[in-house]
């Protein structure tokens, strides 16, 4: 579905050009004369982005963009100031007030598209980005898969998994849970930040399922990496007495004690050059059945596809705790 803008702006001619260009370039635009029909339509509608001019009658942008913000129903919206009034003082109220961005009259339409688009798409993943560690969630992650795939754009995909998290959770409780998944988020980050290259995407597929995507030649290096740092740093997620006993005790559903593992990662890694996959779903389960294969051994562990033809995956260790991985 097309994207809807809503323009508002007291000058006919202003929206009208603001009307025909942005409907060229396939969004669904509205338009409103005043703030009081801006807050009107917005609050009926709930656009995907508002452009606001400051200086109207009886209503101007400031107050426009403060009764969106104080709304639930368009507390989200982002906002655009589009705006002949150019000063610093302006600027820096318009942000304060709860806008996005700000576009100085006259302006480019190539800047303005431009503008538009960010902001959308920052939007898009915002709403779409894991609450507890702001990482792009699945809709995302798939798109992006789905892109280079579309794209025959060669790249490595790391399916990151926490082993014993169950485990972990039910022990520790779930607050220390949710920290565990925010230190594994920050390992990831890090470790592709230093190893990986300047256009991979990380994803957090859902509770403690995390992905990466890089280039081919840097995938095995950030697998590699993500696992030696988490292996270096994870001891501070136990208590002292259970690192000693080394094991965590757990009940079983009758409330006997059960001995488990401490965390661990699974790194599954699967790689797709020249036209080896024609759809992100198929990533997604090679990735999966190599999970299951890693997690069947115990400790952190990279498991590498070999493929010998496109429908006959491989798993292959490519370390564990207990080597260099």
């Amino acid at each position: 579905m097309k994207e809807s803008i809503l323009i508002v702006d007291d000058e006919p001619h202003i929206r009208r050009i603001l009307q025909f260009l942005l409907d060229q370039n396939g969004y669904q635009v509205y338009t409103a004369a005043n703030g009081q029909e801006a807050l009107q339509h917005a609050r009926a509608h709930v656009p995907d982005l508002i452009l606001l001019d400051l200086m109207m009658p009886h209503m101007d942008g400031f107050e426009v963009c403060n009764h969106l913000r104080a709304d639930y129903r368009t507390s989200q919206v982002p906002i655009i100031i589009v705006t002949a009034k150019g000063e610093t003082g302006d600027k820096v109220k318009g942000f304060e007030g709860g806008a996005n961005d700000y576009l100085t009259k006259p302006y480019d339409n190539q800047e303005l598209l431009a503008r538009v688009r960010i902001t959308l798409d920052w939007s898009r993943s915002q709403r779409q980005a894991n609450p507890l560690t702001g990482l792009p969630g699945n809709r995302a992650i798939e798109a992006e898969l789905q892109n280079r795939i579309e794209g025959n754009r060669s790249f490595a995909f790391l399916y990151i998994d926490i082993d014993n998290f169950k485990a972990y959770n039910d022990h520790y409780g779930y607050t220390k849970g949710d920290e565990s998944i925010k230190f594994v988020a920050s390992i990831i980050r890090e470790a592709t930040a230093d190893v990986g290259s300047k256009d991979d995407f990380i994803g957090h597929i859902g509770g403690d399922d995390f992905c990466v995507i890089t280039n081919l030649d840097t995938g095995e290096a950030v697998a590699e990496e993500i696992v030696d740092r988490f292996e270096e740093r994870c001891s501070f997620l136990m208590e002292a007495e259970d690192l000693k006993r080394g094991y965590i005790e757990v009940h079983d559903r009758q409330g006997n004690p059960m001995r488990a593992g401490f965390p661990s990662l699974t790194v599954a890694l699967v790689t797709h050059q020249g036209g080896g996959f024609r759809h992100w779903a198929k990533v997604s389960d090679v990735a999966a059945e190599l999970k299951a294969y890693g997690k069947s051994h115990e400790g952190s562990i990279v498991v590498k596809e070999r493929r010998s033809s496109l429908d006959e995956p491989v798993a292959e260790s490519v370390g564990t705790d207990e080597e260099t991985v």
